[in-house]
């Protein structure tokens, strides 16, 4: 089979074929051709039919590109790749920058080189990074001269990462002195439509991360599902909002279903709730992406300010995912704004949304139903399809699914063709799909999944911990919240300065959003009598 990539890591690291989900490609638009860039049909496809000048990409206080100047920012950053690099098809390339156009701009290059992104989140450490570059075997990273710190530490000991390169750096070796070099345009290169494009990395339960594997076709199938058959955007939409573009959630949401349809996007380094709606007023944003967090904190502002259509603002579309939606939150923002919120489910091996309902279909309390392109059932443990109002596993099919990098997990995740994504579900008698809980041991808080082993193992690492344990408790307003339960070693005494410690201790170990926001010290932990950690207890 044809593949563009000399370097054929990823594509020798697939799972096996009989292990793939069954893929769906019933919808027209889904029948791609062999050969596929999804930046030619993204970013130079705009500019090549006349859409160049359009406004693209912006971000406060920084760039305001239009698609052209973007397209040219990506060639320059190609041709720095590979000629100054040398970069193969097929190379891995980490990114490693808050939410900017200059990532937007990287991330286009890898994809004209036939590279394959591995983007990452600014909140993570050494740690974290090193199981990242080791796993996929990343050769080169961009980086924002601002976060180089943490990545820098791994050169020394990550032998396969070839070369650092900054943007901010204002030495020669900077990204922007060797995109000055650079004035011609880049011919992108004429991947295969199933040649491996994007690295994505997800939580795992066991605290061991999990590469996602997605091509070329994913992104563009990502594009031609949720956003015109629940979202319908247009291009004369602003969007904005939350999530990190390391997340298939704010890559979808902010850049590739905006450039789809000609849109344009803001970028914002700091989207914390106040943030996010002070932006979303002052560029006018009329679709708004974030998790039911924010939408619970904004509410008051937002009704104060009155940044609905009906209200004479122009936010017309809001799309909530990354954790569970209550429905008082889905009321809240409603009488706020006059906007039904459109819910959803996706997954990071699926790449994203694939069960939604747009305003219209809407139900309180309510995911939606399995999204054209896609189609998802209940089952039991043994695979059988479950009645209506039984709870039982999320089983869903489509154009995505689920290929881990290498990972014996492939075999748990995907069975029988379908993907099982780890949530319970029961589906009603309107085919609608009610979420009831997780069906493994991840903490979902404020959208982001937390591996409760990873926890523990930073808490274990400080010198006044014997033993502990971490679960997910409910909280009002993240969904969950990070709990440890810690006995102390002989000397250390429980009470407010060590659970400040213990907590500073473990967001200095890994990504400051997993560090237990509640601590509870035990004389004991319960376990079985050979030894074996009973969380259920713990939950009870």
């Amino acid at each position: 089979m044809y593949t563009a990539h000399l370097d054929t890591f990823a594509r020798d690291h697939l799972p096996p074929p009989e292990s793939h989900p069954d893929y769906l490609f019933d919808l027209p638009e889904l029948r791609f051709p062999e050969r596929l860039n999804c930046a030619t049909e993204l970013l130079d496809r705009a500019v090549r039919e006349g859409r160049g000048d359009r406004p693209c990409v912006s971000a406060p206080g920084g760039p305001r590109w239009t698609y052209a100047e973007l397209q040219g920012q990506a060639d320059r950053i190609a041709h720095v790749l590979v000629k100054d690099c040398g970069l193969v098809p097929g190379n891995r390339v980490l990114l490693r920058s808050a939410n900017k156009p200059m990532l937007v701009a990287c991330w286009f290059a890898v994809m004209k080189t036939g590279g394959i992104a591995v983007a990452t989140m600014p909140m993570l450490r050494a740690k974290e990074l090193k199981q990242i570059v080791e796993k996929g075997q990343v050769d080169f990273a961009l980086c924002d001269q601002a976060l180089r710190g943490e990545l820098e530490t791994l050169l020394p000991v990550t032998p396969v990462l070839q070369r650092i390169v900054c943007f901010g750096d204002p030495t020669p070796d900077g990204l922007e002195a060797l995109m000055a070099r650079h004035d011609a345009p880049f011919t992108n290169v004429d991947t295969a439509a199933d040649d491996t494009c994007l690295l994505a990395f997800t939580s795992g339960t066991t605290g061991q991360p999990k590469a996602t594997m997605h091509f070329h076709r994913d992104v563009m199938a990502s594009c031609v599902c949720f956003p015109p058959h629940v979202l319908r955007a247009n291009e004369s939409d602003v969007f904005i909002g939350s999530p990190p573009l390391a997340f298939t959630f704010g890559l979808g949401g902010l850049t590739l279903f905006p450039m789809h349809v000609g849109a344009s996007t803001v970028l914002l380094e700091k989207a914390g709730p106040n943030e996010l709606l002070e932006a979303l007023v002052a560029h006018k944003a009329t679709v708004l992406f974030t998790a039911p967090t924010s939408y619970r904190a904004m509410a008051p502002q937002a009704k104060e300010r009155r940044i609905g259509v009906r209200d004479g603002g122009v936010l017309r579309k809001c799309v909530s995912a990354g954790e569970v939606l209550p429905a008082a939150t889905r009321l809240l923002w409603r009488e706020a704004t006059g906007i039904e919120l459109i819910d959803g489910i996706g997954a990071t091996e699926m790449l994203h949304i694939f069960i939604s309902a747009d305003e219209a279909e809407a139900r309180p309390g309510a995911t939606g139903k399995a999204i054209p392109g896609y189609r998802a059932r209940v089952v039991d443990d043994d695979g059988n399809e479950l009645p209506p109002g039984t709870i039982g596993k999320l089983a869903v099919q489509g154009p995505t699914g689920c290929r881990y990098l290498d990972d014996v997990r492939q075999g748990s995740y995907v069975r029988d063709g379908w993907n099982y994504t780890g949530d319970a579900y029961l589906m009603d008698a309107d085919g609608y799909f009610h979420y009831q809980s997780r069906t493994d041991d991840m903490i979902i808080s404020a959208g982001y999944n937390i591996a409760a082993p990873e926890v523990e193992e930073a808490l274990l690492g400080h010198a006044a911990v014997a033993e502990c344990a971490v679960i997910g408790v409910p909280d009002e307003e993240r969904g969950q919240i990070v709990k440890a339960y810690v006995v102390l070693r002989p000397g250390h005494a429980a009470g407010e300065a060590t659970t400040k410690a213990l907590q500073d201790f473990v967001k200095a170990t890994v990504a400051p959003y997993k560090y237990p926001r509640a601590i509870e010290f035990r004389e004991a932990l319960p376990r079985t009598e050979t030894g074996k950690l009973q969380r259920f207890r713990l939950r009870g």
